[in-house]
């Protein structure tokens, strides 16, 4: 007779226990480390680096660690300590966060690992039970970025919405929030909550399908919500949550009806924390749908889009802002990762923000008052040509126009996307991933919301954009860079070229070291003074995520979590290497064998099967509207950690109505489409399918 799942549960949860005690880590050791884990806690790790406790290390998420056991001179002898299976073959981006010996780190569909980190034994995992058809309502990939510790509790924001607190030392479910307001809209979360006086903060994805973007504050003890605070204004004819809701209103048009799209500014990503000032900073998303005129016909900034805001973390109380991008067109979301530091600028001593974001500028900004002190693109721009004194762009009129194409220059992927950036305060430098991926814009003057239609991009799916994209063929070519900028002088002080984009998020060190892990499956360290590489190893698949270093019993680990995809990595890579998500943890004169690795299957372009012309080119449009999202172009791209279907099997394209229709593989997050397609219309995508292989091959 099968044993009962609570039963096997229980007789699991007890093996894992043993294993835990027998290396010291009982529940009661990992309770009495974990509670110590509040504000000035993290504060003052911030000066020894011994725990990771946060998602950033520090409030400023400078992601520097003063650790130097590992230094430009020893970097050589890194070896493997340990590795730990993540059991995940979709993207994983989460920042090993590790506090007294225990590591939490997140793979796909949100599902926690608690791991010991001297030898990488499991302790427990937390799985949230994202429902799979969930997985189409999300952009980028069904990723999380990691966790939130504090005072003996985790906290984990699950794909789906909810918020978690679970007990450090067991993984058991402590309360459990709903965070959406509104469960017939697309929101997500994909990234990690934030531990601000004493309250989690949590912010939501979904800005492509129609929301509104909101971030949330809940009691860090009790999950009460404590305040929520609006990125963009509501329906007008409904009084103003604050006076700044009732300031935003007069920058949008209501002639565009923004509202019924939502308006977008999701905040989906960075937050960072000044506790002297007693303010948080929190970065918005782009405009939903991306046309601004569409949502707002007469123009105007649309304020909060594109935006570092101030706010209270005790109140949420709007305090200042500055938008980077004003009127977003684009999707140049402002949700990449910032960095808190104090510069010397003109011979004064200032508190900034530092923040490159999508748009290609890495903006200074005073962080007491959101003051603009300066600018300069660190990539090439075709959008604006810079920024005046007061901090407005000075744009490139065709950029907006409402009938042409135009290739925006950095496009919707972003010259920085949500890869994380490390500032060194010895070098002084900021260290970031820097890449293209081209893209066309095309006005869609026919759009309407949720208006699923033919060669609109994933609008099957819920997408709304107010472009076509790639009507035009983009011509400028895909590159992936690692950038050390001075943020002072403003200028680039050295780069490494990769083969492509998509490279992983840095750590820098006082050891004068940058680590970064990158698409095409390699861990690299760079000497922070110069980018002379210095050591490398090839691990298992591509990185996107950042890395992080602590130490235990003064010895200093380095751990990077690897799992190639995202929105990019959904749809091509780099490597043949496929391995399930991982975590790769070294130290000085580490032993232990790397683990074996998957290599991709190789096959040939699909063919055999028939199609008339007909059907090819009445698939095509429907397979931008439904598949193109996460398969990308049969036979063009080798796909990501989603097949491209231009390699399928013939068994596969041949039983292509069962599967769409049926949701065969509903289990990997692929949803069923029936009442969306019919039968007639597969066949035609597959024809598609089949004409675009062929092309494929005749080049």
């Amino acid at each position: 007779m099968p044993m009962h799942r609570a039963a096997l549960a229980a007789l699991l949860a007890s093996a894992v226990a043993g294993v835990a005690a027998a290396q010291g880590l009982t529940p009661e050791r990992i309770r009495a480390a974990t509670s110590g884990v509040d504000q000035q806690s993290i504060i003052a790790n911030a000066a020894t680096g011994r725990d990771w406790p946060s998602y950033g290390l520090n409030f400023s998420e400078n992601r520097f660690s003063p650790l130097r056991a590992v230094t430009s001179e020893t970097v050589g002898q890194l070896g493997l300590a340990w590795s730990y299976d993540l059991g995940s073959r979709r993207g994983v981006q989460a920042t090993p966060v590790v506090v007294g010996g225990v590591m939490y780190v997140t793979a796909s569909w949100s599902v926690v690992h608690a791991v010991d980190a001297r030898t990488g034994q499991p302790l427990w995992t937390f799985d949230p039970q994202v429902p799979r058809e969930h997985g189409e309502r999300g952009c980028c990939d069904v990723v999380n970025r990691g966790v939130a510790v504090h005072r003996g509790k985790v906290y984990v924001a699950s794909y789906d919405g909810r918020l978690f607190a679970l007990d450090a030392a067991t993984g058991q479910k402590l309360w459990e929030r709903d965070t959406i307001i509104d469960r017939s809209r697309a929101y997500t979360i994909t990234g990690a909550p934030r531990v601000f006086a004493g309250k989690v903060v949590i912010g939501n994805g979904g800005a492509e399908y129609g929301v509104r973007g909101y971030l949330t504050a809940f009691d860090a003890e009790t999950g009460e919500q404590k305040w929520r605070w609006f990125s963009v204004p509501g329906d007008p004819s409904k009084p103003p949550e604050d006076e700044s809701m009732a300031r935003a209103m007069r920058t949008w048009d209501p002639a565009g009806r923004w509202w019924e799209a939502g308006g977008g500014g999701t905040m989906w990503d960075t937050m960072a924390y000044d506790p002297q000032l007693n303010l948080m900073y929190v970065g918005t998303g782009n405009g939903s749908p991306w046309n601004r005129n569409l949502r707002s016909p007469a123009g105007g900034d649309n304020l909060y889009l594109s935006s570092i805001v101030a706010l209270n973390p005790e109140t949420g109380a709007y305090v200042w802002h500055y938008q980077e991008t004003p009127g977003d067109n684009w999707d140049f979301t402002s949700t990449q990762p910032m960095i808190l530091a104090e510069l010397d600028i003109n011979g004064r001593r200032r508190k900034v923000v530092m923040h490159a974001p999508k748009n290609g500028f890495f903006f200074v900004i005073d962080r007491e008052t959101g003051e603009f002190i300066s600018a300069r693109n660190f990539t090439a721009v075709n959008w604006a040509t810079g920024f005046d004194s007061e901090g407005r762009p000075v744009e490139n009129p065709a950029a907006r126009s409402a009938t042409e194409p135009f290739e925006a220059i950095p496009t919707a992927y972003g010259a920085r996307n949500w890869h994380p950036m490390s500032f060194n305060p010895q070098t002084g430098l900021v260290y970031m991933p820097v890449h293209g991926v081209p893209l066309t814009l095309s006005p869609d003057q026919g759009w309407r919301m949720n208006a699923a239609a033919p060669n609109r991009f994933q609008s099957a799916s819920g997408w709304n954009l107010g472009f076509y994209l790639n009507a035009v063929e983009p011509k400028a070519k895909p590159f992936g860079r690692l950038v050390a900028w001075d943020p002072v002088r403003q200028q680039e002080a050295w780069g490494v070229e990769y083969g492509g984009p998509w490279n992983g998020g840095t750590l820098t060190t006082a050891g004068n070291l940058v680590f970064q892990g990158t698409a095409d499956g390699r861990f690299i360290a760079y000497d922070a003074r110069d980018g002379k590489k210095l050591w490398e190893v090839p691990v298992s698949s591509g990185v996107v995520a950042a890395p992080s270093t602590y130490e235990i019993d003064g010895e200093q680990y380095v751990s990077i979590a690897v799992g190639w995809g995202g929105v990019y990595g959904i749809v091509q890579r780099a490597t043949d290497r496929v391995t399930p998500g991982r975590v790769y943890t070294f130290r000085l004169g580490g032993t232990a064998p790397m683990p074996a690795v998957v290599e991709a299957e190789r096959r040939p372009l699909v063919g055999g099967i028939s199609y008339t012309a007909a059907d090819a080119q009445a698939g095509t449009g429907l397979y931008i509207a439904n598949c193109a999202g996460c398969h990308g172009a049969p036979g063009v791209n080798n796909g990501g950690n989603v097949p491209n279907l231009g390699y399928a099997r013939r068994e596969l394209l041949e039983e292509l109505p069962h599967v769409v229709l049926e949701g065969a593989f509903l289990g990997s997050g692929m949803p069923r489409f029936a009442g969306r397609l019919d039968e007639a219309q597969v066949l035609q995508i597959r024809a598609f399918i089949l004409s675009a292989a062929e092309a494929v091959g005749r080049r």
